[in-house]
């Protein structure tokens, strides 16, 4: 009798559960199936074989993945603010030029206070060019909840910025 290869965690029966998990909480499966994808290459580039918990493996690594995902994105939407806050000064006045900086700063702390998505929305439509049923398709929301959203940092915005500049 030939001795039988050590079973592999089952990680495979968990695939639908996953993406029906994640589906759930990025309300887009696409992203969803996207991340799973992710996940199954991370666990399958490691050593399967010393995991005790697949399921709870596979969970604990999307979530890893999800969670460095918003961070890059974060981060992404702060260089492009310090990219605009930081561009060569326009010939001519320098005074002009040094109010434009602050209005810059007063715009990044401004949204700073603001939800994750509002920053997005915003940074996408106003800095990107995005139309915002390009932006509801990219956070997996309707179009209306990224107007919504919008309307949310633009009275913010108005509302910081109305007040004394720094």
């Amino acid at each position: 009798m030939t001795p039988q290869p050590p079973r592999r965690p089952g990680f495979f029966e968990y695939y639908e559960e996953l993406i029906g998990t994640w589906t759930r909480r990025l309300k887009n499966r696409q992203q969803a199936e996207d991340l799973a994808h992710d996940t199954f290459v991370r666990v399958l580039e490691s050593d399967p074989a010393k995991v005790e918990q697949p399921r709870a493996y596979l969970h604990q690594t999307a979530r890893n993945i999800a969670v460095d995902g918003y961070r890059r994105d974060d981060r992404r939407g702060a260089m492009e603010l310090e990219a605009i806050h930081h561009s060569a000064p326009p010939t001519g006045d320098p005074e002009h030029f040094m109010h434009a900086i602050q209005l810059a700063d007063s715009i990044e702390q401004a949204l700073a206070e603001l939800p994750l998505n509002c920053r997005k929305a915003f940074v996408w439509q106003k800095i990107e060019g995005l139309t915002q049923a390009e932006i509801a398709e990219r956070l997996g929301l309707s179009k209306n909840m990224v107007e919504k959203y919008m309307i949310r940092t633009l009275r913010h915005l108005r509302d910081r910025l109305d007040g004394p500049m720094p």
